[in-house]
Formats: structure tokens, sequence, C-alpha cells
């Protein structure tokens, strides 16, 4: 540590570590303005790394998908943010088959996994008889008879052959 009469200065090993405006009050903490920025852009740099290790451990495509996400989109980030966050609502399953068939369909984007997850939550109601109300709904359909020759040829030629 060298100390003068404006700065204190932080050397380890002939290298400067820090280096602190100096104070002459007791009991005052100061801090370089710029000492937090590296540790923040760390921190953003550690957190979207775990992000993107959870993407990969959705499937066994994540990695395609994300090689397609990465070239469609500017905000390839954004994108896998969104996707590990519907694998928390979802369950990773859920996510795991819908990127799966986001592949297949070449869709590419959170837009589209989250579009999949919900229409397969949505429950339809089966569909019903149709129930005609007049007699003037019905269909009056004329159909003709079935040509069966093809079933008899081939009949005939399995039975001469034992």
């Amino acid at each position: 540590m060298k100390a003068y009469p404006d700065r204190l200065c932080f050397y380890h090993e002939e290298k400067l570590v820090a280096r602190h405006s100096r104070s002459y009050e007791r009991n005052r903490d100061f801090e370089d303005p710029d000492h937090p920025k590296e540790l923040i852009v760390q921190r953003k740099k550690a957190r979207d790394q775990h992000l993107f290790q959870r993407f990969l451990a959705l499937s066994h495509c994540s990695l395609d998908y994300y090689r397609e996400l990465d070239k469609r989109h500017l905000n390839s980030g954004h994108h896998i943010r969104k996707i590990v966050a519907l694998a928390e609502i979802h369950g990773e399953d859920a996510v795991a088959c819908a990127i799966a068939d986001a592949m297949k369909l070449h869709a590419v984007g959170s837009d589209y996994i989250a579009n999949i997850l919900e229409s397969r939550a949505r429950k339809l109601p089966e569909p019903g008889a149709l129930h005609l109300t007049r007699r003037t709904d019905l269909l009056d359909l004329t159909m003709e008879a079935p040509d069966l020759s093809i079933y008899e040829s081939k009949t005939t030629t399995t039975r001469e052959t034992p």
C-alpha cells in the first residue's frame, strides 16, 4: 500500500490492484464507482450462463434449437429466459416435448413454444352428435352402389392358388 496526500494505492506483487481517494474523516466508507461495475458485469454473465445451462438441460435438441434461435433472432437470450420460465410453469418434460415439436415444424422462438404448450393444456370438449332441429335441415344424399368387382377378382385368384 502506498499512501499519497490525495489517494491510496494498493499493490499486489508490484501490480496496482486498487486506487481510492483519500479522506481524513473517521468511520466513513469510500468506494470508487468503477469497482462494482466489473463485479456486476461478471454476475450478469454468470447468471446468463446458468440460465443457458438450464436451457440446454431441458432437451436433447436444445442445442440445435439454440443455434436456430441465434440465427433468426437478435435477442436469443430473451427467448431463452422465456423458455426457461415456461419450464418452471409447465414442467420440463412438457417444454422438452414442445421444443422437439417446434424443431420439426421449424418454428423458432419462445412465442411458438408458449403457443404449443397452451394449445396442449387447453382441453377442448368432445364433439357431440349433430342435432337437427328442422326436417328441412336433413341432407338428401344419394350414394351410388359400390363396385365390389375389385374384391371378387382378388378372392378368385387366392382360391385358385393352393
